[in-house]
């Protein structure tokens, strides 16, 4: 039969609250003493029955260790929770910063464009016409600039193409200079050309008599 759920709640009769604790402690003790060999695991427990009687447990030779071992990490993780509260906070406040960083050049951006200008002062719309005049300049400079540069790099290739032109103009002019000095390796040439056409006639037996 299988065992009942036990409801948990204080045990009314003493004698059946001390029967209780005896046995529920003795099988903590052996679970501890067990999961410290089975898992080579440091584990200490400790219990006090009602009276104020002590009952420990300790796989370390001491059970003064493993407390000295819990209070570091304790602190340790008190420590490392309160530098990441600090880091959350700065998060945070770097978060806020930005924000505000972002509306007030949202706000100067529609000032720029022409919008939101109603409960400006003359100052202010003068100043921000002055920056306009000078986001024109910047930007007429820059724009000079790159024509400048445009019409320099046009420039330099209409003299490489002027340079090349000469090259083939002073070669052409060179071909027709060497053709004129030397007629007769031109006409030879001429005639060694034309021979190449000319046909011949081949016959057997002998030459016929006019």
């Amino acid at each position: 039969m299988a065992r009942g759920k036990i409801q948990l709640r204080r045990i009314e009769n003493p004698t059946s609250r001390q029967v209780t604790f005896s046995k529920r402690r003795t099988g903590m003790l052996k679970k501890a003493y067990e999961l410290s060999v089975l898992c080579d695991a440091e584990v200490a427990v400790i219990i006090f029955s009602q009276k104020g009687k002590l009952y420990e447990f300790s796989s370390n030779s001491e059970i003064q260790k493993t407390i000295d071992r819990y209070r570091r990490s304790a602190n340790d993780a008190d420590k490392y929770r309160a530098d990441m509260e600090q880091h959350i906070l700065r998060l945070k406040q770097e978060t806020a910063d930005m924000e505000r960083k972002i509306e007030l050049l949202e706000a100067s951006l529609r000032k720029l464009s022409g919008q939101c200008l109603g409960s400006d002062s003359i100052d202010e719309i003068q100043e921000i016409g002055d920056q306009l005049e000078r986001s024109l300049s910047s930007i007429r400079a820059r724009k000079v600039q790159l024509f400048n540069d445009q019409v320099q790099q046009l420039q330099a290739k209409e003299w490489s193409l002027k340079e090349e032109n000469a090259k083939l103009l002073a070669m052409c002019h060179a071909y027709y200079w060497q053709s004129s000095a030397h007629p007769e390796a031109a006409a030879i040439h001429s005639s060694s050309s034309r021979s190449t056409d000319v046909e011949t006639e081949l016959f057997i037996g002998l030459p016929k008599l006019n």
